[in-house]
């Protein structure tokens, strides 16, 4: 299973009170990995890339492997240890302000 780390907003939103697991059928980079996600709570459409684009929206960042995937072409393949359930992907909620 595929092992998601949601920010505490979506993780309300979504109704799960820790990381969510996916079967890994299809997934193989975060482009295919949130298209799981969203089919498996619609109510996260839009909340975590755009409806038309599917571009990132912009205070939120992807991790995985302690490495920063938000600015990767969303078709790069995920590491392994992401698909293999090993490592979560973190998304998380960037902090603004001064």
């Amino acid at each position: 299973m595929i092992r998601v780390e949601l920010p505490a907003h979506l993780r309300t939103l979504a109704g799960v009170r820790s990381e969510i697991t996916l079967p890994p059928d299809g997934i193989v980079s975060l482009a295919t990995l949130l298209d799981a996600l969203e089919a498996r709570y619609p109510m996260l459409r839009g909340t975590i890339r755009d409806h038309q684009t599917k571009v990132r929206r912009p205070f939120l960042r992807f991790f995985a492997c302690e490495q920063d995937l938000s600015h990767l072409p969303a078709e790069t393949p995920l590491p392994a240890s992401v698909l293999e359930g090993r490592e979560p992907l973190l998304i998380v909620g960037a902090i603004a302000g001064g």
